[in-house]
């Protein structure tokens, strides 16, 4: 076991696409952090959960949880829009507002069950369209290589997010200051905020660590305090990273510099093994 470096920031998202909240200190359970993706938009012409993917217009509001550390699944959030005002998920006119940022019939909706799988479903118009669309959220230029959409694990073939929550994947993603330093090194002029990768951890890193150092993570466990977790795989990029959000502009350099120098990914998504609690401060290191 060695040590990697601390917990610099630790971050949960309310709502499915939109910016989140900062905190000191959580706990970590076997389904992410409490409060995480408990609300997403549905659209409603397509019956379908949405994500920043393809409704970017999320990433400019802020969500924010009126809950302590352990809410329920169901705990309401507050929604804080371009124009500063403040809306409710339990004041009915949010779906309204949400409509007409998105530019598409929406609502608000909790997390349910895993067994309404209708829920979940992808929109689908054939057995090809759906994955165009996809391809299209990447954002690649002329040229630019794709993930690999063969290895789509195979629930997400059928269904927008795994079936019961918000997640595209696994509850827990994370990015070392290591890896933002070495791509802003890279692209000097870019704007490496880690919010552009919507980590719940960002890890500061020893000093003298470079590179992409999740990456060399993959298939290897971390421990912070009584809490650990499998890294899973790498997280490929889409256009989401180049948009804007409430603290910054939008920057397309971003994508260019990581499908070119970084494999398309950046951060790594976990597998949680051992639940526990988290600050930001503590020890983390890698088995």
């Amino acid at each position: 076991m060695v040590q990697v470096g601390t917990i610099k920031e630790i971050w949960r998202y309310p709502v499915k696409g939109m910016a989140g909240e900062r905190l000191d200190a959580c706990a970590l359970t076997a389904k992410g952090l409490p409060g995480d993706r408990i609300w997403a938009l549905r659209d409603e012409r397509r019956k379908e959960i949405q994500s920043c993917k393809f409704r970017p217009e999320l990433l400019r509001c802020t969500a924010r949880g009126r809950y302590a550390t352990a809410p329920g699944a169901n705990g309401h959030v507050d929604v804080t829009f371009p124009d500063g005002s403040v809306l409710g998920s339990d004041q009915p006119e949010i779906h309204a507002r949400l409509s007409q940022l998105t530019g598409h019939p929406s609502t608000l909706e909790p997390l349910r069950a895993e067994t309404d799988a209708d829920f979940y479903r992808r929109h689908k118009l054939d057995d090809h369209t759906w994955l165009e669309e996809l391809a299209a959220t990447f954002d690649r230029e002329a040229g630019e290589p794709l993930p690999d959409f063969s290895k789509i694990p195979p629930p997400l073939v059928d269904f927008v997010s795994v079936p019961g929550t918000f997640f595209l994947v696994t509850p827990l993603h994370l990015v070392t200051t290591a890896t933002l330093t070495h791509l802003k090194t890279l692209n000097p002029r870019g704007n490496w905020d880690a919010r552009r990768f919507r980590p719940n951890f960002v890890i500061e890193t020893n000093p003298g660590a470079a590179g992409l150092l999740e990456q060399e993570w993959v298939g290897k466990r971390v421990s912070i305090g009584n809490a650990a977790f499998d890294c899973a795989g790498a997280t490929p990029r889409c256009g989401a990273v180049t948009r804007a959000q409430p603290d910054f502009a939008a920057d397309t350099t971003i994508l260019r510099t990581i499908v070119k120098e970084a494999d398309q990914n950046v951060g790594v998504y976990g597998l949680i093994t051992d639940p526990g609690n988290i600050r930001c401060g503590d020890p983390v290191f890698v088995t």
